[in-house]
């Protein structure tokens, strides 16, 4: 933000201990202005003395400037979405070696398509017509195959510790493109169960790179974002409050250092103060062409969530995850999955084609993928068969954002169980998206604690096979 110069006029001292406590006392009020999230933490972007959210530059030139993570919580079959397995077909109701239960050979058909000969799942009728856009990486695999730390996982590549998600690194990073708007944010089908916020936290990074929630399934835009509007209070008012402020910020630190922790303060405030009018508009769908909204299917949930992601990226929002849960196919797997699938299946090949008409996707990186895989035995019985968890064995699907294109990269064994051939950790993963942002991953770094926090750990190699 622009400095402001100090007032000729002497400003009357407030007795106080410290500047922090003197800035308290002069932003009380301001509250209601703020967005649940924005003030998480009063760490500050200490070394910088521009915005936090500043664009920057990454450590190599790149194309891809954005991401969307797509996120299909559940854990999805990767045998009956991205990874054929004719031998499992032929075995299915036979006892499979060293495996228990009995092979379930996926009810849907793969057919290859593009020019590529990709072969896609019947389950994506749409998102086949891209296959010419896509690496799958087939040969993903995770440590734990439970939801709630596999999720964590996916998000933070930490199982254990609270760690910054990857969102928040990207912000980290590269900064945002919109000021008025923050650079991480999370849309979510509904409200966030317990220990969800982990998913979108920025943990010991600043605050401001923390990811915003927003729930919708709320269609009244002015309700979507709690607190957004002050109803106290008119923007002028706001404005000349939020100047003052920043004044009495810069005459006191003329005579004391400038402490982190507030600046980061009225950078959480100034960025509140912005959204107001930004954020309510971004988030109406109904703004759009009425052919937009029926390619997309903003009659569903999905399909409003993918036409805000776009609207969001288009404006500057560096990293947009798009929750869509609901993969947790234990049984009735024949009916359940073509039916989630189709949820995303429409909305998501209307944002590759919009994206592409708008020459947005080679800038963008679009991710696809869940927190692990499924068994290629059978849970149930009959007709109500399903798989259970499998950590060993799960696809990632890349678009757009400088990967190659009709690429299935990596191997599982001939039944799909497990990883076999080029295979892919979380880290492997997190180090990718990092390397087509720009970033070489074990550089990108957070000291705390003494210790230098990355967010790939110490682990992590990247997929150079499917960058183009």
């Amino acid at each position: 933000m622009k400095e402001t110069t100090p007032s000729p006029h002497p400003v009357k001292a407030v007795p106080c201990t410290s500047r922090r406590e003197f800035l308290e006392r002069a932003g009380t009020g301001f509250g209601a202005m703020a967005m649940a999230g924005m003030l998480a933490s009063e760490d500050a972007h200490a070394n910088s003395s521009l915005s936090p959210l500043a664009p920057k530059q990454p450590h190599f030139p790149v194309k891809a400037k954005r991401v969307i993570h797509v996120f299909a919580q559940g854990g999805p079959s990767h045998v009956d979405t991205w990874d054929p397995k004719p031998t499992l077909n032929a075995q299915d109701g036979n006892t499979l070696p060293n495996m228990n239960g009995k092979a379930y050979g996926s009810p849907f058909k793969f057919t290859p398509k593009g020019r590529s000969g990709l072969p896609i799942s019947e389950v994506w009728p749409k998102l086949g017509e891209f296959a010419d856009e896509m690496t799958v990486i087939r040969s993903m695999f995770t440590d734990i195959p439970a939801h709630d730390v596999s999720t964590v996982m996916m998000n933070t590549g930490s199982l254990r510790i609270i760690k910054p998600s990857m969102g928040s690194w990207v912000v980290f990073g590269l900064g945002t493109m919109n000021q008025n708007l923050p650079g991480f944010i999370s849309l979510r089908p509904g409200g966030n169960p317990p220990g969800a916020s982990k998913n979108w936290n920025s943990a010991f990074l600043p605050g401001v790179y923390q990811g915003t929630a927003i729930n919708t399934s709320i269609r009244d835009v002015s309700k979507m974002i709690a607190n957004i509007k002050n109803p106290y209070t008119s923007l002028d008012a706001q404005r000349l409050q939020l100047d003052l402020i920043h004044k009495l910020n810069f005459k006191h630190s003329q005579k004391l250092s400038k402490n982190a922790a507030l600046e980061s303060r009225l950078e959480a405030y100034e960025m509140a103060f912005k959204m107001q009018t930004e954020a309510t508009e971004v988030f109406d769908v109904t703004k759009e062409p009425q052919k937009i909204q029926e390619r997309y299917g903003t009659n569903t949930a999905q399909g409003r969530q993918m036409l805000m992601a776009r609207r969001l990226l288009e404006r500057g929002v560096r990293f947009v995850q798009v929750w869509a849960g609901g993969w947790d196919h234990h049984n009735n797997l024949q009916t359940a999955l073509p039916a989630k699938a189709r949820e995303v299946d429409t909305p998501l090949s209307a944002l590759i084609e919009d994206l592409k008409e708008r020459g947005m996707l080679d800038s963008t990186l679009i991710v696809w993928n869940g927190e692990f895989g499924r068994t290629v035995t059978a849970g149930g019985d009959g007709a109500s068969r399903g798989r259970d968890h499998n950590a060993r064995a799960f696809s990632t699907v890349l678009i757009g954002g400088g990967v190659k294109g009709g690429v299935a990269y990596g191997k599982t064994d001939e039944f799909g169980s497990r990883a076999v051939e080029n295979k892919v950790h979380i880290h492997d993963l997190h180090a990718t998206i990092m390397a087509l942002l720009g970033f070489d991953h074990t550089k990108l770094t957070y000291r705390y604690n003494g210790r230098d926090f990355r967010l790939t750990d110490n682990f992590g190699n990247v997929v150079t096979k499917i960058i183009g």
